[in-house]
């Protein structure tokens, strides 16, 4: 199989129809979706594992576990970590793991409960995955991490594409990229680790009426788009200049010669609303960026527009995170 998160046909077949049958109506997995959560609807759960060989992977993955229940307007309780070395480790890998995890955990206000720690020779390098649970303080949230968006719908998109693959690579590749860039340019691009939170634009748009919202992670814009799509079943069409992305990831992805819109996107959230300008203009008066970029339309055609020219978007990609931080 290929590297990186799998692709849909085989998540389809080897895990949620197998998931499916076993629970019935109760499971919860499902594309596009961003927790699980029980069957009475009560408390939910969110897993995040960082592949990518990154010196703060223990940040990203508790970030972005807890960011997919805060995406849904749930309050995370607690986060585990597991952590997987490879047999030359040394404990001071193992520290600073943890001192990462901790860093995301305080930043978010929620509480890191421990884990596991092994060391194996299954793995060449560390392997963390953050596994974030909470509980629905009421009906909203449930509906919210249920929610799907319908036709006719707008697509609204928070911040920036791409924003954490950016920074991974800003910091992992800092001696390559200034070589051709001034180092305040990079420095920049390496502060976006700064804007992976988005407790504050989850809340705004749930309040806004917001019918869904998707975290744009792992294979970028484009694999969150078509998500967001097969959960709601139905197409959309998307205006690709619209999409909002800063010149920082701009260059960085011509540098590495990667594609910025299949590029890791944490910090980012797609919502689908009734008034997409509307829920816009109340992210950025609120200081978030964010711009309406399409709309769900009937049928199953995903359409990405560029100037004059229209193509069908392509089933998720393999993340271009792995095409050099791998």
């Amino acid at each position: 199989m290929r590297i990186g998160k799998i692709t849909e046909n085989a998540l389809k077949r080897s895990v949620l129809k197998p998931l499916k049958t076993e629970y019935k109506k109760n499971a919860s997995a499902a594309v596009g979706t961003d927790c699980a959560f029980s069957s009475d609807k009560k408390s939910f759960s969110a897993m995040n594992t960082v592949t990518a060989d990154i010196s703060d992977a223990g940040y990203y993955a508790v970030m972005k576990a807890a960011g997919s229940l805060f995406s849904q307007g749930i309050t995370p309780d607690h986060v585990s970590v597991n952590v997987l070395l490879p047999a030359e480790a040394e404990e001071q890998e193992l520290k600073k793991i943890v001192a990462d995890c901790l860093e995301a955990a305080k930043q978010l206000e929620v509480m890191y409960a421990g884990g596991h720690t092994e060391v194996t020779t299954a793995v060449n390098r560390a392997v963390i995955t953050a596994v974030c649970v909470g509980y629905a303080e009421d009906d909203k949230a449930a509906a919210i991490a249920e929610g799907k968006g319908k036709p006719g719908q707008a697509i609204v998109v928070s911040k920036w594409a791409a924003l954490e693959g950016t920074a991974m690579l800003a910091a992992e590749r800092y001696d390559e990229l200034t070589t051709r860039y001034p180092a305040p340019f990079v420095d920049d691009a390496v502060r976006f680790k700064g804007l992976m939170d988005i407790r504050k634009e989850a809340e705004i748009a749930i309040k806004a009426g917001a019918t869904s919202i998707h975290d744009a992670s792992n294979g970028g814009i484009f694999a969150a788009l078509w998500e967001l799509a097969a959960r709601a079943g139905c197409g959309l069409k998307v205006d690709l200049k619209a999409i909002p992305m800063r010149q920082e990831t701009v260059e960085i992805c011509e540098f590495f010669e990667i594609n910025p819109y299949q590029l890791l996107s944490g910090g980012a959230l797609l919502f689908t609303a009734e008034d997409g300008e509307k829920l816009a203009d109340e992210l950025r008066q609120a200081g978030i960026p964010a711009a309406v970029v399409g709309y769900l339309q009937e049928g199953n055609d995903k359409i990405i527009v560029n100037n004059d020219e229209s193509r069908f978007l392509e089933m998720p990609q393999a993340d271009e995170i792995h095409r050099t931080l791998s």
